[in-house]
């Protein structure tokens, strides 16, 4: 009578256990978001103007996708390397760079509602005498229409800088994106 109860009580456990688990299907899903990275073309490029000499590399489109519906999710983003030589005879203050965004008639991209514009590199805050260079990155966003539509056609880098007198000086750069 004993061994009976063990023997029910183990086959009572076991179909639970067969039974209770069986049922249960695991699945993973897959990741509802992908983080892509896109390098402009030209993603080096050399410009010359009447005060400086600005030179940028490894310009890159960074964006969030939703892989089921392939857009764009947040704002993208600008990232790279610029490097200034100050090519006038006076020491200049750089306060800032602006960036604009220009499709191939040369009219600007607006950032539509609800995006996060942040067009302005105000990372030096620096001196610079004549003949020297200051390095550092791009971190700004760029309209979704920029990339999702291919509109991009150059961008407009202007330097916010105090020498004597205050002046402003604009590089433009042909750029798209792949």
């Amino acid at each position: 009578m004993y061994y009976k109860k063990i023997r029910v009580l183990i086959l009572l456990c076991l179909a639970i256990g067969f039974f209770g688990c069986s049922n249960e299907k695991k699945t993973v899903e897959a990741p509802k978001q992908e983080k892509i990275t896109k390098s402009l073309v030209p993603a080096n490029a050399e410009i010359k103007g009447q005060n400086f000499s600005v030179k940028l590399s490894d310009l890159k489109a960074e964006m969030t996708i939703d892989t089921a519906s392939k857009e764009i999710i947040d704002t993208p983003s600008l990232t790279g390397h610029i490097i200034v030589t100050n090519m006038s005879k006076d020491i200049v203050d750089i306060q800032a760079a602006t960036l604009e965004y220009l499709d191939e008639a040369g009219k600007p991209i607006a950032f539509k509602s609800g995006e996060k514009i942040s067009k302005v590199t105000s990372y030096w805050l620096k001196v610079i005498k004549p003949d020297e260079t200051v390095e550092g990155s791009i971190d700004a966003t760029i309209p979704r229409a920029a990339i999702k539509e291919k509109a991009l056609g150059k961008i407009e880098i202007n330097l916010v800088y105090v020498p004597s007198p205050l002046k402003r000086e604009t590089f433009t750069l042909t750029e798209k994106v792949e």
